[in-house]
């Protein structure tokens, strides 16, 4: 049974099946900041008790509503040693390493070190642009539009989004990317 509506005038009738139905994706940069509190969670654990950070008063600090993690301890040497256990964690808890961005190593008090990281949540403007940039020129039949934060990408065929999604896949954009809201509407 088909759908019909008609305006009252002399317009032309027309059923939902005539209709082209769009297909949906977003593409999306999100961390689970659960992941990371459990992740920053095993790593100061571990510090805790390994030999070398004996005495470095080492310790990562999570800032939620920031999305930012400051690490600090005694020396440069011993604040890669640390960053190195907590990438260790955030990969063993799925979280891409690509969503951290480091900011420079500045002196502390006591002749100590911190480094604030930065989680990534949001897909920047300008990165946006570079992967609207790119769909359209894969010459596929799909519509790419940024909305705040994120990627929106529109198609009538679902194969077709389904390559567009292996497209931006296969190229490195510098970020962590995932698809997300796969929707016929």
């Amino acid at each position: 049974m088909t759908n019909v509506k008609c305006q009252i005038s002399n317009e032309k009738c027309y059923s939902s099946l005539d209709m082209a139905q769009q297909n949906t994706f977003d593409v999306v940069s999100k961390v689970d900041m659960a992941e990371v509190k459990n992740a920053v969670n095993q790593a100061v654990k571990e510090i805790t008790q390994r030999y070398d950070f004996k005495g470095t008063n080492s310790s990562i600090n999570l800032d939620e509503k920031e999305h930012k993690l400051l690490l600090a301890t005694a020396s440069e040497f011993t604040l890669k040693s640390l960053n190195d256990v907590l990438q260790q964690k955030l990969i063993r808890r799925n979280i891409s390493l690509k969503a951290l961005s480091y900011g420079n190593v500045e002196p502390a008090a006591k002749d100590s070190v911190r480094q604030t990281v930065s989680l990534q949540q949001g897909i920047p403007i300008e990165k946006s642009r570079e992967i609207v940039k790119y769909i359209k020129d894969s010459k596929l039949k799909v519509q790419a539009s940024i909305n705040g934060d994120f990627v929106r990408v529109a198609g009538k065929d679902r194969d077709t989004l389904q390559k567009v999604i292996a497209l931006l896949k296969e190229k490195d954009f510098d970020i962590d990317m995932q698809f997300t809201n796969y929707r016929s509407q």
